[in-house]
């Protein structure tokens, strides 16, 4: 090959991803074998360093919400910079107040009182200190597969192993049996009754494991990084009485679940139960770093102790928020979400029909999965095939994500604006990774 015949562009994208791996932690691992280096993004649509389009079926993790560079959301961002930058917390922003009383507006009943921080960890962090804070409690009841952060208490709550680089070393947190269905002896059982077989655990580890105490049960209404685990129905409501029978609070992470992904505009709002505190970031946003705490009037309160978080409700986070929820409500995304999930849903089905190591697709709205496993009969988790079809979906021109325990889930949650005809491409894509894949196996 001639120097002409070299492309500068992939040139670059090499030198981008040495520069990368030579002054970044390790820990920041990017997808595939060769990383992909993205530069522009529209709607669904992103572009790399190379010139090749891919369509984004995982929204930066759920968090592009309305699509890569909504141009209303930028619109108002670029105005804010013109006008007021940052102050703090110690100063009032008509915007902060704003976002705050448009959230109790979409929020569960009783849910009026909002702390904003930068991130779903330390969004994470403050519902934990006001559920102990409130209680005088300090015991708190998780789910084996969860993951909720990055912090030090998160990854102490998180249940993957993979995502705890240090052994537990904070007391008074325990885990519970995760409602997985798909890999329980109840699979195939009645939902409601299943359900309060799972729920039976959470009582069991209170009773056993805490001191009898607990000040809270903190749960996913859909377990994300878990691999989009649908708990069967009356679980957490079954849950959430157990909970409150012995004191604690039932708190609600809608970091994943929120703002209509699943097709209701929050998670826990298809379990038929309402949270005591309930918190959020991704798709708030649309990319903006903003997380939020909420709770009732009576748990705000109780917080007398001064803190502060420097960048929560900053102005520009504040006017990326506001303009994102106008957007939503405006386009009535949680409608959209059902709508949309069930023809990619439809799609993904037809697929599971074709391939036998896709055992099992699950989730609600836009908020999809594929189980891939060795069999159907033993349900073998297929951590290798599932990184070959992520390989093969970057080949399609297609981004997923891979989660789940064993690392055999594939994770789908496009732009909630996605539409009929871009859900129809991305089966397509989705389609010829599977026969790549399967090719390649």
């Amino acid at each position: 090959m001639s120097l002409v015949d070299i492309d500068p562009s992939a040139v670059r994208s090499g030198e981008v991803r040495a520069r990368h791996k030579k002054f970044l932690f390790p820990s920041v691992s990017p997808y595939y074998g060769e990383p992909l280096v993205l530069e522009e993004g529209s709607g669904v649509w992103v572009r790399d360093a190379e010139g090749q389009e891919y369509l984004d079926c995982f929204s930066g993790i759920l968090t592009l919400a309305l699509g890569h560079c909504h141009p209303e959301v930028n619109a108002r961002v670029q105005d804010q910079l013109n006008e007021l930058g940052h102050t703090s917390t110690l100063y009032v922003t008509e915007g902060q107040v704003r976002v705050a009383e448009r959230l109790a507006e979409l929020a569960p009943t009783g849910l009026t009182r909002s702390y904003f921080t930068n991130s779903g960890s330390e969004a994470m962090e403050t519902a934990v200190m006001a559920a102990c804070l409130y209680t005088g409690r300090s015991e708190i009841v998780a789910l084996r597969h969860c993951y909720h952060g990055r912090t030090y208490l998160a990854t102490n709550l998180t249940a993957h192993a993979s995502w705890r680089p240090l052994a537990s070393s904070i007391a008074g947190l325990h885990h519970a049996r995760a409602p997985y269905l798909y890999r329980s002896e109840l699979a195939g059982m009645d939902e409601e009754e299943a359900g309060e077989i799972f729920a039976r655990d959470v009582e069991e580890v209170i009773v056993t494991c805490t001191n009898g105490r607990p000040a809270a049960f903190l749960a996913e209404p859909i377990l994300g990084v878990g691999g989009y685990i649908v708990p069967p129905r009356g679980y957490y409501r079954r849950a959430a009485e157990i909970v409150r029978k012995y004191g604690g609070l039932f708190i609600s992470d809608e970091v994943q679940t929120g703002f209509g992904r699943t097709g209701r505009w929050w998670g826990i709002d298809h379990w038929e139960v309402e949270p005591d505190i309930m918190y959020m970031a991704k798709g708030i946003a649309n990319g903006f770093p903003v997380g939020a705490t909420m709770a009732r009037e009576e748990i705000a309160e109780a917080w007398t102790a001064k803190s502060i978080s420097t960048f929560g409700g900053n102005p520009i986070a504040m006017a990326a928020a506001e303009a994102t929820l106008e957007v939503m409500v405006r386009e009535n995304v949680d409608v959209r979400c059902a709508e949309r999930g069930v023809q990619l849903r439809r799609g993904l089905n037809a697929l599971q029909e074709q391939y036998e190591w896709i055992g099992e697709v699950r989730g609600m709205g836009l908020m999809l999965a594929l189980e891939l496993v060795e069999d159907s009969v033993t349900k073998e988790p297929a951590p290798a095939r599932a990184q070959a079809y992520l390989e093969a979906t970057k080949e399609a021109g297609v981004l997923v994500g891979v989660a789940g325990l064993h690392g055999n889930v594939v994770r789908l949650a496009p732009s909630m604006l996605i539409t009929e005809t871009e859900v129809e491409e991305a089966i397509e894509r989705l389609g010829r990774a599977c026969k790549i894949a399967s090719a390649a196996a």
